[in-house]
């Protein structure tokens, strides 16, 4: 038996349902409904008895549709959620199941868990609008470009540089392995030297060469130590200071904020050299010439020496070069002006370390007898300059462009860079709070209270993470950070205050707050970085 129950469509398995509710017709009706195969139904059909047959019919034909399409959907979430449990699964013959899916009932216990999907990366979702502050619209919040791609890794642990090997000031000392290295070539060129002078020695002649290069290196920590000092005076966070293959580093995080004080900060170090080779000459003096200890004091006279002068050249990365860069300073007001002629300056230096070394040490200028042939000393001293040469020339390339990033800092507001966001409660579905964040134009939700108080903020990958046919039945909670004090920042920072907030505790997004501890908006990681990637792109 066949219905038609307005829809011209065989409907398998409801004729006996159908049959059985139909109120019986009269003989009438049963002619009427045989003469309706010869075209003549739709003149002769009548009687409220068949009318009622046929809407009870059509209206189990739309029941048995929507059943069987919230089946469908039924097995869909199922398969996406393989570790939620069975028990908390929504079932397609509860009444609930029959009505829209817009309206449907938040279950807490139907929650997935957030961690158990893997969440893109973030920063493949969204477009930066830095002339849009405050609100972004495209895409909308919720939708991904790309395809998931596993959670991002953890943020690995900061390098400490070496082996530690102590806190002076409160600043970790690091040697780096490299150190070793030289360490072992001095033990070897010196211990050369010794044989000539103290051929007596014998093999001890290396224990003593490398007690020279530790004496050698704890004269560059002095030196170091002098820069660590000043910037400390000057109220200039010193990271760390690392010993490494040529000499040492301090590694200082603020410039100074006036010309006097980098002119200061630079000089320390090589008047400290100085002063070290003046008191290793005085030392000479009470002792013998040719003994042991005669020949290491002459040795750390003459290497402090050449610490001092060699730091004093005017380019950078050497200390000469910032003194050089804080006189340009001083003169045009412009400290971008002085590192780039510092910088140029230390370029022209490595070219004239590269060629004039190895040719002033063949010509005998330095001391050495002159060379008419190549030999390995030849060789070596071309080595030696080339890589004098580079480090100069990368440490002139590297102060351009950390002079070029101070430059641009100022450009990276945090009130700028906001999402416009929309606070909804804990229990809100993530389809309904992503069609008011949608509505409103916002780019982010933050999870509040009955009292309007933030409490997290919902992670913008695990959002793109649940499919969208699991978004209704999915609370915002789930998928929330809960927020830390770290993770409050004021809408007025900005620069290098506003990086040093995102390192001291980091997270994909933070809450931007006014100073009056109203909400302002969420601030995403991702958009500092393509900011920040943006303004170093432009020119200086």
């Amino acid at each position: 038996m066949v219905e038609s129950g307005g829809s011209g469509r065989p409907r398998p398995g409801s004729e006996e349902s159908a049959e059985h509710h139909a109120t019986p017709a009269p003989p009438a009706a049963s002619e009427e409904t045989t003469a309706e195969v010869d075209g003549t139904s739709a003149e002769r059909q009548a009687g409220p008895a068949k009318e009622t047959a046929d809407e009870r019919a059509e209206k189990r034909a739309d029941e048995t549709a929507r059943e069987e399409r919230q089946d469908s959907e039924g097995r869909a979430a199922q398969e996406a959620q393989e570790t939620e449990r069975a028990g908390t699964d929504r079932q397609a013959t509860e009444p609930a199941a029959t009505e829209p899916a817009g309206k449907a009932e938040t279950r807490p216990g139907s929650t997935p868990d957030p961690t158990a999907r893997p969440t893109p990366d973030v920063h493949d979702l969204h477009d930066l609008h830095p002339d849009r502050p405050h609100a972004h619209s495209t895409p909308a919040l919720g939708d991904a470009p790309t395809p998931a791609k596993g959670r991002r890794p953890p943020r690995p642990p900061e390098s400490r540089g070496g082996l530690l090997m102590g806190r002076p000031f409160g600043v970790p000392v690091y040697v780096a392995p490299s150190w070793f290295l030289v360490a072992a070539l001095i033990t070897w060129v010196f211990g050369g030297q010794l044989d000539r002078v103290l051929p007596e020695l014998g093999a001890a002649r290396y224990l003593v060469a490398l007690f020279f290069a530790v004496a050698f290196y704890a004269s560059v920590l002095v030196h170091e130590l002098a820069h660590t000092i000043a910037a400390l005076r000057f109220k200039l966070p010193v990271r760390r200071i690392q010993l490494q293959f040529f000499g040492g580093v301090s590694e200082i995080e603020k410039e100074a904020e006036t010309p006097g004080r980098e002119f200061v900060l630079a000089f320390v170090g090589p008047l400290l050299s100085l002063a070290l080779a003046g008191l290793f000459y005085l030392a000479m003096q009470t002792v013998e010439p040719g003994t042991v200890p005669g020949v290491l004091l002459a040795g750390l006279m003459v290497s402090n020496l050449i610490v001092a002068v060699f730091n004093l050249l005017p380019g950078l990365p050497l200390d000469g070069g910032r003194m050089l860069r804080a006189v340009v300073w001083k003169i045009t007001g412009k400290p971008m002006t002085g590192t780039v002629a510092a910088a140029w300056v230390g370029r022209a230096l490595a070219v004239s370390v590269l060629i004039g070394l190895p040719l002033l040490t063949q010509s005998g200028a330095l001391g050495a007898q002159a060379e008419d042939s190549v030999g390995m000393d030849t060789v070596l001293d071309a080595l030696l300059a080339a890589i004098l040469a580079a480090i100069i020339w990368t440490g002139a390339g590297n102060s351009l462009r950390m002079a070029r990033l101070r430059e641009h800092l100022p450009d990276l507001r945090a009130r700028k860079l906001t999402r416009r966001a929309v606070p909804v409660e804990t229990n809100t579905p993530l389809s309904e709070a992503l069609r008011r964040a949608n509505d409103a134009g916002a780019r982010a939700l933050v999870v509040v209270d009955a009292h309007g108080e933030p409490l997290s903020l919902v992670r913008e990958a695990a959002i793109v993470g649940v499919p969208e046919h699991r978004r209704p039945w999915v609370a915002v909670s789930g998928l929330a950070q809960d927020l830390t004090e770290g993770m409050r920042v004021s809408a007025e920072l900005a620069g290098e205050d506003l990086l040093d907030a995102l390192r001291a505790t980091p997270a994909t997004e933070y809450l931007v707050v006014e100073e009056t501890g109203e909400i302002y908006g969420v601030l995403s990681a991702a958009d500092v970085e393509r900011a920040f990637v943006k303004a170093m792109a432009r020119p200086s």
